[in-house]
């Protein structure tokens, strides 16, 4: 079978990916050989690779390059599920950042460098982060400046900041600047008294000056020319590890924050649906589950313990957040929490809106949870009852869906503050709705509540 080259890998001349009979490779051209044979031979990626910093690959046979021009082959470590930084709460990527410095720190000791510094290269076993592109790391030549200082600023220090500084919410600058936030922008956005912190000073607001005058280098023109001792540049990096450690954002108390200790159900509902989420995952067995509405992981745990991957998916930022924060003290590696909209989730994007895609196009998943979710989609957002079951059907194989009657108390909360305009909130349109594009297997009431799970398989 021919290879497969992947859309979003073509902008480093050392080498990129591609896929061939369903296999992920990474080629090796002549430009990067310098590069990696260093870092082999050096011990570095060893290191890296053993502290868990380094994605893991191992060599495969050159006959399966994609092209003439290479020199190796590479097997990488498969991630289960690429995210995006604009999918990211402030404690990923604060803890993406520290990776990132954290290498670079280790890699100069080798005598080499990260020759870029991309929020992009960082992806996630669970919680823990890890460097994706071998490649990314260089020899680095004596006295040379870190090249990928700037870099390091737009993805990592201005957002994180303005996060901190501003609104949690400016992440989203991402979605329209793939290449990290400006640092003029973020100069702009912040308040004055960070022209009082010495990290925000010399790191931002003078850097985004420099940059104004020397838009076009990687590094100050200033900077470029001086030499730059092994010490000088271990005190700039710890000088930007301090400024990324000072910087924190507690998830304030938000609409649903405290769903799960306040969800109306009683107890015998509550166990119920538990006990019936988690037999259709031990039935199913599958490797990835879409928690969509997850709140801070409830079902996500049941779905892990039964050995699946799981991506949790949320729009309450401080949900998500705390499920972050305590999935990191538990070292976790199967669950992924992501502070997603689903109203608006991650498009395609990038050159020809094919470098990074959207989240649709990263599923199915073999399983997707619903669960409490339907009613805040069709009355929260007047979203159709069969627009939802059709996005279902996008993104899942099989779904857990949960529905809720219009008499049920969350429901009523949802209607507290607007007129009831949802006739077609039935019961009876939603089965409708859902085999359109999907078979339902089994219909599980929820005692004490009203309440139904539909477990449905889809039909095409």
């Amino acid at each position: 079978m021919n290879p497969e080259r992947l859309s979003g890998s073509f902008r480093d001349p050392h080498g990129f990916l591609y896929q061939r009979d369903g296999v992920i490779l990474r080629q090796v051209n002549r430009a990067g050989q310098r590069d990696y044979e260093t870092l082999r031979s050096s011990g570095l990626a060893a290191r890296l690779i053993a502290d868990g910093l380094l994605v893991r690959h191992e060599d495969a046979p050159l006959a399966d390059a994609a092209t003439t021009d290479a020199v190796h082959v590479l097997r990488p470590e498969r991630i289960p599920f690429v995210s995006c930084p604009w999918e990211w709460t402030f404690g990923q990527l604060r803890d993406a950042a520290q990776l990132t410095l954290r290498i670079q720190q280790i890699a100069v000791t080798y005598g080499m460098t990260l020759r870029d510094a991309s929020a992009f290269n960082v992806q996630w076993r669970g919680v823990q982060p890890v460097l994706v592109d071998t490649l990314s790391l260089g020899v680095r030549d004596p006295g040379c400046p870190w090249v990928a200082y700037r870099q390091f600023c737009r993805h990592f220090l201005a957002p994180l900041a303005l996060m901190a500084r501003v609104d949690v919410r400016l992440r989203d600058l991402w979605r329209e600047h793939l290449d990290g936030v400006p640092l003029d922008l973020a100069s702009r956005l912040l308040p004055r008294r960070t022209w009082f912190a010495p990290w925000a000073l010399v790191h931002l607001h003078m850097h985004a000056r420099s940059s104004r005058r020397y838009a076009d280098a990687p590094v100050p023109n200033w900077l470029r020319t001086r030499r730059v001792s092994e010490r000088g540049l271990e005190g700039l990096l710890d000088h930007l590890r301090q400024a990324v450690a000072s910087l924190q954002w507690v998830p304030p108390p938000t609409e649903w924050s405290d769903y799960e200790s306040n969800h109306g159900y009683g107890s015998a509902s509550q166990a119920g649906k538990r006990e019936a989420v988690a037999t259709a995952i031990k039935r199913h067995l599958p490797a990835i589950v879409w928690d969509l509405g997850a709140n801070t992981g409830q079902y996500s745990r049941i779905a892990q313990d039964a050995g699946a991957y799981v991506v949790a998916l949320d729009a309450d930022v401080g949900a998500v957040e705390r499920h972050y924060t305590v999935l990191r003290r538990e070292h976790g590696d199967r669950i992924l929490p992501l502070w997603t909209d689903l109203r608006n989730p991650g498009p395609a994007q990038g050159w020809a809106h094919r470098e990074w895609r959207s989240l649709v196009d990263r599923g199915p998943a073999n399983l997707v949870l619903a669960l409490a979710l339907v009613h805040h989609l069709a009355i929260g957002n007047n979203l159709p009852l069969q627009a939802i079951t059709a996005f279902l059907a996008q993104v899942g194989r099989r779904v857990i869906v949960e529905w809720v009657p219009k008499d049920d108390a969350q429901v009523l909360r949802l209607l507290a503050s607007r007129d009831d305009i949802f006739d077609s909130y039935t019961r009876e349109r939603f089965v409708a709705a859902l085999e359109c594009h999907f078979r339902v297997e089994q219909v599980i009431p929820l005692p004490e509540s009203g309440r139904e799970l539909f477990i449905a398989v889809r039909t095409s």
